[in-house]
C-alpha cells in the first residue's frame, strides 16, 4: 500500500520492492501512486506539496484521503489528472493506471505511467474526463455560467463517445434522472445559477459520471452543502458505485464523509502520507499522533454540551520551511529528540502503516 521503509510485526523484513512486486500483481488493481513528489516553484522558495506519496486504489472501492487545508490532498488529485496549475510540476514518481481493454473476447491490462504523458496531450485527454473523472470542490466553479447544463453534458459526451447531438441529449437526460434531478428534460435547458446548490453538485456528478469513468475523484464533494443535502450526495455517489463498479478516491478533511463512505484511508500531513490502513481500522486503532489528534477534535455522540472540544497544538509549519525528520514533531506530545528524526513507515497491523517511530508504543 506504500513505499519507504517497510517492517512486518513478525519481525520479518519487507523492502520496498518486495511489497510493489506482491501488490501490483492483484487483477482489482486499477492506479497505483508509487513515491510521487509534485513541488511549486515561486519566488520565496519550493513548496512540496505532494512529497513522496504513495498508495493503490481497487476497482470498485472507495479510498478516502483526509487531512487538514494544505497537506497535499487536492495537489495529489490534479497529479493523477495532469492537471497541476503552475508553477507545479511532478518532480517524481509514477503513476501507474491500469487500463483494462477488450480485444478478440479477451480482457487486456495496459499499464501507462501517467506522469509520462504530455499533460496537453491527446492520450490524456483520451483518460482525463473519460476514464477518469474530477468532480471539483466548488460546483460554480467548475460550471460554465454562460453555458446550460445541457451543453455541457453533452459536450463531454460527444467528445470521448463519438455520438451525434441527439443521442449526446438523450444520454445526458438519462445521465441527470440518475442522479436524481427531478424533471431533466427541463433541468438540461437551465443554467447553473438556475439551481439550487445541490442540484448543482448533482449536475457536477451527472458530467462526471456521464461517460461511465473507472475512477471517479471526488474533492470534497460536499463542501457548503447543508447537512441533509450531504448525506443525500453521498448515498447518490455509492448507489451510483454499485451501479457502474467504479472505485472512488474521496477528498475531504471531513472523518464524517470518510467513515461513512470510505474503504480504506490515508492521512496526510504536510505533502506525505503518515496513515494507511482499512476504515475500521483507523477509527479502531489509529497510531499515528496526527490521526489520533484528529480523532480527538471531532465531537462526539454522549459527550456533554460544555465539554470543549480538544483541538490540535501549535501551528501547521510553513510549507517553504516543513521541519526535517517528521513533519508533525513540533505539535506532537509523543515527540522524542534522538527516537523521532527520521521516522520509518512501519507496518503495524495487516494493511496498517504509519510513519512514525513511536507507533508501536502508543497507549491504544
Amino acid at each position: 500500500m506504500a513505499y519507504g521503509q517497510y517492517r512486518v510485526i513478525d519481525g520479518s523484513v519487507q523492502t520496498r520492492d518486495m511489497a510493489h512486486a506482491t501488490r501490483s500483481t492483484s487483477p482489482d488493481l486499477l492506479l497505483e501512486v508509487r513515491d510521487l513528489k509534485t513541488y511549486f516553484f515561486l519566488d520565496e522558495g519550493t513548496v512540496r506539496a505532494v512529497d513522496g506519496v504513495s498508495f493503490e486504489v481497487f476497482r470498485g472501492r472507495t479510498l478516502g484521503i483526509v487531512g487538514e487545508s494544505g497537506c497535499g490532498k487536492s495537489v495529489t488529485a490534479q497529479s493523477i489528472l495532469r492537471i497541476v496549475p503552475r508553477p507545479g510540476k511532478i518532480v517524481g514518481g509514477e503513476i501507474i493506471y491500469y487500463r483494462r481493454r477488450r480485444r478478440d473476447g479477451s480482457t487486456l491490462t495496459e499499464q501507462i505511467d501517467l506522469t509520462k504523458l504530455d499533460p496537453t496531450g491527446e492520450e490524456i485527454r483520451s483518460i482525463r474526463g473519460n476514464e477518469i473523472a474530477y468532480i471539483f470542490q466548488e460546483p460554480m466553479a467548475s460550471l460554465s455560467p454562460v453555458h446550460t447544463i445541457g451543453h455541457q453534458i453533452c459536450e463531454v459526451i460527444m467528445l470521448h463517445q463519438k455520438v451525434n447531438k441527439r443521442e449526446a441529449r438523450a444520454r445526458a437526460i438519462d445521465m441527470l434522472a440518475r442522479v436524481g434531478l427531478p424533471q431533466p428534460e427541463q433541468v438540461i435547458d437551465r443554467y447553473p445559477h438556475q439551481l439550487s446548490g445541490g442540484m448543482r453538485q448533482r449536475a457536477v456528478i451527472a458530467i462526471a459520471l456521464s461517460c461511465r469513468p473507472s475512477l471517479l475523484i471526488a474533492d470534497e464533494p460536499t463542501t457548503a452543502l447543508d447537512v441533509t443535502t450531504e448525506a443525500q450526495i453521498l448515498a447518490l455517489m455509492r448507489e451510483l458505485q454499485r451501479d457502474f463498479g467504479m472505485a472512488i478516491m474521496i477528498i475531504t478533511h471531513n472523518l464524517g464523509v470518510i467513515a461513512e463512505m470510505a474503504d480504506d484511508v490515508v492521512v496526510m500531513y504536510l505533502g506525505k502520507e503518515v496513515e494507511q490502513a482499512p476504515v475500521e481500522e483507523l477509527f479502531d486503532n489509529p497510531r499515528h499522533p496526527y490521526t489520533r489528534a484528529l480523532l480527538r477534535s471531532i465531537p462526539k455522540l454522549g459527550r456533554k454540551s460544555r465539554t470543549r472540544l480538544e483541538a490540535i497544538e501549535g501551528m501547521v509549519p510553513d510549507p517553504f520551511s516543513v521541519p526535517a525528520g517528521c513533519a508533525f514533531h513540533t505539535r506532537c506530545r509523543y515527540y522524542t529528540p534522538g527516537i523521532c528524526d527520521a521516522p520509518p513507515y512501519l507496518q503495524v497491523g495487516p494493511k496498517h502503516w504509519a510513519r512514525c517511530s513511536r507507533a508501536m508504543e502508543l497507549d491504544k
